[in-house]
């Protein structure tokens, strides 16, 4: 038995970190074939069956993270709708009382599961439509009909009494529509509409190879223009996923609702990945040194507080981050944007944000947001 001293300690390790959220990459396929997606799900038709998270792992992890600090569950994927027992499992998010976020690309979304997801708590849905028409969204997406079935998923979710997020991602092939999207999505019944900077890694890393991104100049500039002109042609909350120290201080601050600085809560988070696995997100499923142990065979709580990593980020956040990060006002709350893509482009958690190096060698990188030198 372990000593007072022993379980003190444990006490004060979870309650000054406790795991607020977990990430559960539901399934190992996806029914689409984005072309920009950051970890390249197999391809999952009607006549294939893939990988997915075993229901009662679903329901033992739960258990485990509630003593932990559970409040929400986010469910993706791959295509998280695509898991064979979907109902089952939000049957569970409802009756823990766990806050409910999906991320989903609407295409399987129906009546009946947007009310299953309407019912659970604080449920919160965003569906990624990457054009104002099927062609641009399925250039992307790289599977016919999946625009008009996206679209007719927002709908259900909205006649389920929810208001979704769409979320676009920008590239050169669909920039032009971004305004576009924008109305569109005003006129579905949509809350908000969240632009994603297309990142270097799996897929993407062919885009950004290939000319197919945005240079660092125009993501910058793009930003601006979202932030402080297309955000004033509509009610909707309109969010860049460009880091805090490119954002204004009105979006960073503000009293309307969704501002902030719109970054990972990386020291509160764990993931899941379809086959049981702990991870730091779903980065794990090309990374393996990011994952962490097994459910079923480790106990929660001896990952969240004994993980080698997960500890050295705790201890080292943010003051062992390099590059343009380290010398960053803005690194207490953003903790290098994204760590997971930084080690997977480095093999260095401490590694600057590849956005926020590329803008410092441009030139770009605000300096009210650096510490003197």
């Amino acid at each position: 038995m372990a000593s007072d001293e022993t379980q003190t300690s444990e006490v004060t390790e979870v309650q000054k970190y406790p795991l607020n959220q977990i990430y559960f990459y539901l399934t190992e396929g996806c029914n689409l074939k984005c072309r920009h997606c950051w970890l390249a799900p197999k391809y999952q038709g009607a006549d294939k069956s893939l990988g997915e998270l075993d229901p009662d792992i679903f329901r033992l992890i739960i258990q485990q993270a509630k003593p932990l600090g559970l409040s929400t569950v986010k469910l993706t994927g791959g295509e998280p709708l695509l898991h064979s027992h979907i109902r089952e499992l939000l049957e569970v998010v409802l009756s823990e009382d766990l806050r409910l976020i999906v991320e989903t690309n609407g295409v399987l979304c129906t009546p009946e599961l947007a009310e299953k997801i309407a019912a659970c708590k604080n449920a919160f849905a965003s569906v990624s439509v990457d054009g104002a028409d099927a062609e641009t969204h399925e250039w992307v997406r790289g599977v016919k009909g999946s625009f008009d079935a996206a679209l007719d998923g927002i709908r259900n979710f909205v006649n389920a009494g929810m208001k979704p997020q769409v979320i676009m991602s920008v590239m050169n092939h669909n920039r032009e529509q971004i305004a576009d999207v924008v109305q569109m999505a005003e006129s579905l019944g949509a809350e908000s509409v969240k632009f994603n900077i297309v990142q270097p890694t799996a897929r993407g890393t062919t885009l950004h190879e290939t000319g197919q991104t945005l240079t660092i100049e125009e993501l910058v500039e793009l930003g601006h223009w979202v932030e402080t002109v297309l955000s004033k042609s509509t009610d909707l909350r309109l969010s860049y996923s460009h880091p805090p120290a490119f954002k204004p201080l009105g979006k960073m601050f503000g009293s309307k609702k969704g501002d902030g600085c719109g970054v990972c809560g990386i020291l509160g988070i764990i993931g899941v990945l379809s086959n049981g696995a702990y991870a730091l997100c779903g980065i794990g499923e090309t990374v393996p040194e990011l994952i962490f142990g097994q459910a079923g065979k480790d106990h929660l709580a001896d990952i969240w507080e004994n993980t080698g990593i997960i500890r050295e980020l705790r201890e080292g956040l943010p003051e062992k981050l390099g590059g343009i990060c380290g010398d960053c006002l803005m690194k207490g709350s953003c903790l290098g944007n994204c760590i997971a893509l930084n080690y997977y482009a480095s093999k260095n958690l401490w590694a600057p944000f590849w956005y926020c190096e590329k803008a410092k060698q441009a030139g770009l990188f605000p300096e009210t947001r650096m510490r003197p030198s």
